[in-house]
């Protein structure tokens, strides 16, 4: 091992790079560390935006997206492009992040190559294989691939010690998509989202994100519950940055297009989807950043699913789950509108997923344990 540490992160979905790229700038900043960033492009125009957002030059980009892409083509295309990768970088560790297919086949590759894991987003789980799917089975996978785990709850840790992970291998990070959601929100020059103008600021808005397989047999009962819910008295709007999956937009905009109070766009960059939640009266969606970030900013999160890998979110009262039937969406999403009780016990919770400094909890940890073989204590200063 060189004096500095080489560590690769490896990412390519938007997910995974908003909440990956504090992690490169922590690793960035260590004097004892040399960063090494590896993108798959799994989701290629989302991660370029996002590269640039976030001044991220990718030192290897595998560029594999396809149109319509299935999950077997971006497994085998990642795994066997970051064959060649790890042998010309040669690191000392590969970061992966959370639950996509590209995390759970680069970690593969890289214990191929008998490179050890740094799993970021560590333990979540729903305890059912089937949702989310194929996330739940991507984090389990990567978790029992990875050599450390950076869980962001206790209550994730708790999951990895049930699994007989090793005790030593875990370290309590907190979330690092705070981290980047924090810092973005501060930003002066958050630019506002396309047709954001064209809303009623004075009436409700209620941000919505669908997109997870899970939900593609289910499109159109839930825009059937959106449909309905623009239609209640309260007469709330509808804001959506439709995702252009084949499964997602063209039922979309077939049952929500011309609508009025429904305003639907292209996806939006991570930055106008920031503006965004700061700005709307609460969200609607199936995404698993989201149930994270809304809350910062005080946004109660109803969630289009039937299992959440972030119950910590539902204890704290941040979320709740009203999966994919219309008049349990329409039901919630009322309740919202009229019962100011039951929105302020949700807008005010306390966030449990981090204080903004999990990425450089990572740096740290992983530079003592892989230099030095020293334990950090899990939020030591």
């Amino acid at each position: 091992m060189s004096d500095r540490l080489r560590v690769m992160s490896v990412f390519g979905t938007r997910p995974d790079t908003i909440k990956m790229a504090p992690v490169v700038a922590a690793l960035r900043d260590d004097p004892g560390i040399e960063d090494i960033v590896c993108v798959s492009a799994q989701h290629r125009q989302m991660l370029d935006d996002l590269l640039a957002l976030f001044s991220i030059a990718p030192d290897y980009d595998l560029d594999v997206m396809t149109e319509d892409q299935t999950l077997t083509q971006i497994t085998t295309r990642v795994l066997t492009r970051m064959e060649s990768v790890l042998e010309d970088a040669r690191p000392d560790a590969v970061l992966v992040h959370g639950d996509t297919t590209t995390s759970s086949a680069a970690a593969l590759a890289a214990f191929y190559a008998h490179v050890p894991v740094g799993h970021v987003e560590a333990g979540l789980r729903t305890g059912n294989r089937w949702l989310p799917y194929p996330e739940e089975m991507n984090r389990r996978l990567t978790g029992a691939l990875a050599s450390y785990h950076f869980a962001p709850t206790e209550l994730a840790r708790g999951r990895l010690l049930d699994e007989n992970v090793c005790g030593d291998d875990i370290i309590v990070t907190g979330n690092t998509v705070i981290d980047a959601f924090a810092q973005t929100a501060g930003r002066r020059d958050l630019p506002l989202p396309p047709h954001w103008a064209a809303l009623d600021l004075n009436a409700p808005v209620v941000l919505v994100t669908a997109h997870r397989r899970e939900n593609h047999a289910h499109m159109s009962q839930i825009c059937e519950a959106l449909r309905a819910i623009v239609e209640l008295p309260q007469r709330p709007q509808l804001y959506w940055p439709v995702h252009p999956s084949p499964r997602v937009a063209p039922v979309a905009r077939d049952v929500l297009d011309g609508v009025p109070g429904v305003i639907l766009v292209d996806p939006i960059d991570y930055a106008q989807m920031v503006a965004a939640v700061k700005a709307c009266t609460f969200v609607l969606t199936d995404s698993g950043g989201l149930q994270e970030e809304a809350p910062c900013l005080g946004k109660p999160v109803l969630v289009m699913r039937d299992e959440t890998e972030r119950p910590e979110g539902l204890a704290a009262g941040t979320l709740e789950l009203v999966g994919h039937r219309p008049e349990r969406i329409v039901a919630a999403a009322q309740r919202l509108l009229t019962d100011t009780t039951a929105y302020a016990a949700m807008a005010q919770a306390v966030n449990p997923y981090g204080d903004g400094h999990a990425s450089a909890r990572i740096a740290r940890w992983l530079l003592a344990r892989l230099r030095d073989g020293a334990y950090p204590e899990p939020f030591a200063a």
